[in-house]
Formats: structure tokens, C-alpha cells, sequence
């Protein structure tokens, strides 16, 4: 299978992961992997990160998302990822908190 050209994943991150300067950690990163997308508390105390641009990319995100321990000095505890992967979607620019 070819793991490359334009993808989407929902990525739903549970762990002590809200006010501990997760999101603006996971925007970096995305940044500098070249996606867009967003990633936004949830009321439930997980983040939802929304990740589009090449499948890879957003493979090499999920895996530093999810690395124990964190090699990339990611803040807070992450105790599982579960992501869905999609079709990109149009209209998309940047990477955001929300």
C-alpha cells in the first residue's frame, strides 16, 4: 500500500492532555511537518486533532502523539491515540488551536 499523497485523520488523544500546553505543542509539530488542521479541547478532557496533508506526515504526527516516552518533550501523559483516517477535505489553510 502506498503511504503517500493527500490524506485526513481525526486523531482523538486521551490523557492528562488539556492545560498542559498540549495543543500548542501538537500545532508545532504539525507546522513543521507541513499540515493543516486543527486541534481542540473536548469536554471530556481529550484533544481532538484534525491533521490533513500527505499520509506520511500525518503518520510521523500520530507516531510523536503517541511515543512513551516522549522523545520530542511533548507536555502532559498520553495513554492512547484513536485515529480515523479519511478523505482530505478543501479549505483547509494553517493549523490551529481551538
Amino acid at each position: 500500500m502506498d503511504h503517500s499523497g493527500p490524506a485526513r485523520a481525526v486523531i482523538w488523544v486521551h490523557g492528562r492532555v488539556q492545560g498542559v500546553g498540549f495543543r500548542w505543542w501538537t500545532r508545532a509539530r504539525a507546522l513543521e511537518l507541513g499540515l493543516v488542521g486543527h486541534a481542540r479541547n473536548a469536554g471530556d478532557g481529550r484533544v481532538e486533532v484534525v491533521a490533513q496533508g500527505d499520509e506520511e506526515r500525518i503518520r510521523q504526527l500520530v507516531a510523536m502523539l503517541e511515543e512513551r516516552p516522549s522523545q520530542h518533550l511533548r507536555p502532559g501523559e498520553v495513554h492512547t491515540c484513536v485515529t480515523t483516517w479519511g478523505s482530505p477535505r478543501e479549505g483547509l489553510a494553517g493549523f490551529v488551536e481551538k
